[in-house]
């Protein structure tokens, strides 16, 4: 088994919501690391995410786009690897604006493949996601499985994918990818599920849940993903090889809702069914063989997980209610349309 050890390195989109859990790891288990973000600020890019770093040594944070090239290879010679959440990741918000999730996932991951290139980096990783395999009504995808992506979102994940793998084969390029399934926890901007029932249950309002509430993920708890992450980072292959992360056990929206009512003391009368979302993916499932041979597996269990989130959303009300105003509820009400 390889084992790299990075010490200057680029993390994009870690303002969001993973990346910032990641650096929050990072900063913790491996301080000797110097840590560059570059991150765009979107609607779900927030620096106060990263407030606690501000004027450490070995950070600093940078706003400027994945798909700038001047900026990208600006930062990229000055460290050995890249690690790049950046995405627009939200398939309801890729079904609204198709164009953008493109310019973001595929032509800035190339940005960023071109730029590791070029200054000859020891290790770039790909965020990536279990969404790229498409819907999978029985058994687990593994990661040679061929992509099949069924939404905006999706689809322009599996073009990164394509574009970093092309780098990989054509240039060389060092590359590692993570397929992670749904993901929660602290920091996570409200338009996901499990936030939005969370913050819609504090205060009473309805819980949206597609359809019937039938399509089933398999939840990560995000210390876990960034652990993951983290791993095949540092001791993976370095072959383009990609490592699915899950915890192998599914639960459906109507179970989660159930579980996050029950867990806040709210009534389940609050669940609305709302007119599903076209195309609607209704099982993802993975195969985590490959990276639990590395060494990882989950630690966090969901009800675990999702008692510790409550009580992080409960205890931070003013880190997500001036997200839910204006934008945030024109979006909310185009896309949660009640059954008639």
């Amino acid at each position: 088994m390889s084992v790299r050890s990075p010490r200057r390195l680029l993390i994009a989109g870690a303002a969001g919501f993973i990346g910032s859990n990641f650096v929050r790891l990072l900063r913790t288990t491996r301080p000797d690391v110097e840590i560059t973000v570059l991150d765009k600020l979107t609607y779900a890019g927030n620096l106060a995410n990263l407030a606690e770093f501000e004027g450490q040594p070995g950070y600093r944070f940078v706003q400027g786009d994945i798909c700038d090239e001047k900026v990208v290879r600006s930062l990229a010679k000055e460290v050995d690897g890249i690690v790049n959440f950046a995405a627009e990741t939200h398939v309801d918000r890729s079904l609204m604006d198709p164009f953008n999730f493109i310019e973001t996932d595929v032509r800035g991951t190339a940005v960023l493949c071109e730029a590791a290139r070029e200054f000859r980096h020891e290790v770039f990783l790909l965020v990536s996601t279990d969404e790229v395999y498409g819907e999978v009504m029985e058994g687990r995808s593994k990661e040679d499985d061929p992509f099949r992506p069924r939404s905006p979102y999706s689809a322009s994940k599996a073009g990164g994918e394509h574009i970093a793998h092309a780098y990989a084969a054509s240039f060389g390029l060092p590359l590692l990818v993570t397929r992670g399934s749904n993901t929660y926890g602290p920091y996570q901007y409200p338009e996901k599920l499990i936030p939005v029932l969370l913050t819609n249950a504090i205060d009473d309002l309805r819980l949206p849940l597609y359809g019937e509430g039938r399509a089933v993920r398999d939840y990560v708890y995000v210390e876990d993903h960034c652990r993951a992450i983290d791993l095949v980072l540092h001791e993976a292959p370095l072959s383009g090889g990609a490592y699915n992360i899950g915890t192998g056990r599914e639960s459906s929206g109507r179970q989660v809702a159930d579980a996050v009512l029950d867990i806040l003391g709210k009534p389940h009368s609050l669940i609305e069914y709302v007119v599903d979302r076209p195309g609607h993916d209704y099982r993802y499932a993975v195969d985590v063989t490959r990276v639990t041979q590395l060494g990882w597996e989950p630690v966090v269990d969901f009800r675990d997980g999702l008692l510790k989130t409550a009580d992080w959303y409960r205890e931070h009300e003013e880190w997500w209610r001036p997200l839910k105003s204006g934008e945030y509820w024109e979006y909310y009400k185009k896309n949660y349309k009640p059954k008639i």
